[in-house]
């Protein structure tokens, strides 16, 4: 239900009725003001009329006496007549009334009207005299004096007045006439006003009904035009308006889901503060990024590093572009903050920022392992020098000596093939360019083979060797054989090495889940702590001067640990020094048919 009042339809309804109220009440005042000057002067007319007769009855008959009745029958009911020799003496009254004789006397002792006895001009006059009909009232009465101007009668005066009660009947009957009218024309007025507004009105509220419609989001919502006027054009532009605020708000969505897809696709983290330094955006990648902040800053209740926060600040306050790498809290971000601007002024700042920290570990690696490899291939390339000068100087002085010398050219190149041959691969598991050939293999008799491949080179270090699998035979798994028994040699030979006479080495096979738990343990010399999380970078020696006299290239676990990542394994250590290591990884068991 609309609220009239509060409407347009009211306020358009309560203007018309107010400006036309306003009209009638003007009207109705001028209306009665003027017919009741019209009633007036009619009176007037009317006595000036009867006076005049009365004057030619007067001077047609000898006596006043005889025409006595001739003026009864002239005069109206509501009138009466006195005629006047001289101001303050009557001839002849003709009046009716309880209060006729003072209203007479009144009358003809007025000295307004004494000149009316020497002129020939009439004399009109209202005045107050008492009542024809109440004796202790007052009433407003019209007085002619009338000069007669007859030759028995010279310088007489016929003073003729006439009762309110006529003009008050008369003013009363056209007042009930005019109010009746002015009602009506309300009424009209009221009833076509309402139509109007209504009419008026009705598209706006269909228009405003479609706006809150527009502004809910609905921009399919259209008004009907059914009129070609102001109104109907205004609906035409209000659904035009409507079609473009939806196209608008489509490419705007486009544009938002696009600049979200970027956002959300960028490896790098963007993040968004407003001009106090809040942050209202960040995609992703900047969220972990926060999230790793949060924790690491949960006591100082602060979701970025202080760093970024000079920066920040120096952008909003200088207004350009800063640009600079920076290490934080272990890791390095290239970080590049730019202002955003709402006209002329800064509303806030958007910082993007690229983790460098792979980067910087990579570098080292890389310069780490130029100097390994430097390092690794001098001293076999020197002795070769050396050895090759010797026999090319004929500096040795036996056979013997010469075949020993070639013996360790022939030792010191292939290890160098094999360094080489470990590099290569190292590169290409690191690359992503590893090929794996999986073949559904019994578990525990590969496993079993590979162990007992090492069983001779253990006895004659006065090792024990064992093997034990929780598997049966049957037991099947899928994995590339050849790698796998490359990463088993690999950690049982290092284990044989590092042990001592009469040690344990342990090869244990059993299942945790969903993957098959390979053990390689020994009671060897162990592996410092400080050293553990070391062992499979590359050229990494926990003992520095053990490896080389026992022909490593300190790739091995390097490329170990590749190799069981690429079968979506993983592969840990645990150490004691004095105590002995376990070399511990694991393969998914994938679900194969028996």
């Amino acid at each position: 239900m609309i609220r009239i009042w509060g409407s347009v339809v009211g306020k358009l309804w309560v203007t018309i009725l107010l400006l036309v109220s306003f009209v009638l009440f003007v009207f109705t005042v001028l209306m009665l003001e003027f017919l009741s000057k019209y009633h007036t002067q009619q009176s007037e007319a009317l006595l000036r009329q009867e006076a005049t007769t009365i004057a030619r009855v007067v001077d047609d008959h000898k006596s006043i006496a005889s025409t006595k009745s001739i003026i009864h029958d002239i005069l109206s009911d509501e009138t009466n007549a006195v005629i006047a020799d001289k101001p303050g003496h009557d001839l002849f009254s003709l009046q009716e009334g309880v209060n006729s004789e003072k209203i007479k006397e009144r009358i003809i002792r007025e000295k307004s009207f004494n000149k009316a006895f020497t002129s020939s001009k009439p004399i009109v006059k209202e005045m107050m005299l008492p009542s024809s009909t109440e004796k202790d009232h007052v009433e407003s009465y019209i007085v002619l004096a009338f000069p007669l101007n007859v030759e028995k009668m010279e310088h007489s005066v016929v003073f003729i007045y006439q009762s309110p009660d006529a003009i008050h009947r008369t003013s009363k009957e056209t007042t009930k006439i005019v109010f009746l009218s002015a009602i009506i024309a309300f009424l009209l007025t009221t009833f076509f006003a309402f139509f109007l507004s209504t009419r008026i009105t009705s598209p706006l509220l269909k228009i405003r009904e479609a706006a809150f419609e527009l502004a809910k989001g609905h921009f399919d919502k259209k008004v009907p035009v059914l009129q070609n006027d102001e109104i109907g054009q205004l609906g035409i532009a209000f659904n035009q308006m409507g079609k473009q605020l939806k196209h608008h708000m489509e490419v705007i969505n486009q544009e938002k889901e696009q600049l979200s897809s970027i956002l959300t696709s960028m490896t790098d983290a963007v993040i968004t503060f407003n001009s106090e330094r809040s942050i209202i955006l960040s995609n992703p990648p900047a969220d972990l990024l926060l999230q790793r902040w949060a924790i690491k800053k949960r006591e100082e209740h602060q979701l970025i590093p202080n760093e970024i926060y000079h920066m920040l600040d120096h952008v909003l306050e200088m207004e350009e572009v800063l640009r600079e790498e920076l290490e934080m809290e272990g890791a390095y971000f290239l970080i590049s903050i730019s202002p955003l601007y709402s006209g002329n002024s800064v509303r806030g700042a958007v910082a993007v920022l690229r983790d460098k920290t792979e980067e910087h570990r990579l570098d080292k690696l890389r310069s780490d392992f130029i100097a390994n490899v430097s390092h690794e291939l001098r001293t076999p390339i020197a002795m070769l020098q050396g050895y090759s000068e010797a026999i090319i100087d004929d500096v040795v002085s036996s056979e013997e000596e010469r075949n020993e010398m070639i013996r360790i050219i022939y030792d010191e190149s292939q290890r160098m093939g094999r360094l080489v041959t470990d590099l290569l691969d190292l590169a290409r598991m690191e690359s992503g360019n590893i090929t794996l050939y999986k073949e559904v293999v019994p578990i525990t008799p590969v496993f079993e083979r590979i162990t007992q491949k090492f069983v001779q080179a253990a006895r004659e270090k006065h090792i024990t060797l064992t093997y034990s699998s929780s598997f049966d035979d049957v037991t099947l798994i899928s994995l590339d054989e050849d790698r796998i028994e490359q990463v088993l040699t690999n950690l049982i030979d290092n284990a044989i090495r590092h042990t001592r006479e009469k040690g344990i080495v342990q090869v244990v096979v059993d299942q945790q889940q969903d993957y098959a738990r390979i053990q390689v343990k020994d009671n060897g010399a162990g592996i410092p702590k400080e050293d553990i999380e070391y062992v499979f970078e590359r050229f990494y020696k926990a003992d520095k001067a053990r490896t080389r006299g026992k022909g490593g290239t300190g790739l091995g676990l390097a490329i170990t640990k590749n190799i069981i990542e690429a079968h979506k394994g993983r592969i840990l250590v645990e150490s004691e020094v004095d105590v002995g290591t376990s070399f511990i990884f694991y393969l998914p068991l994938a679900k194969v048919s028996k």
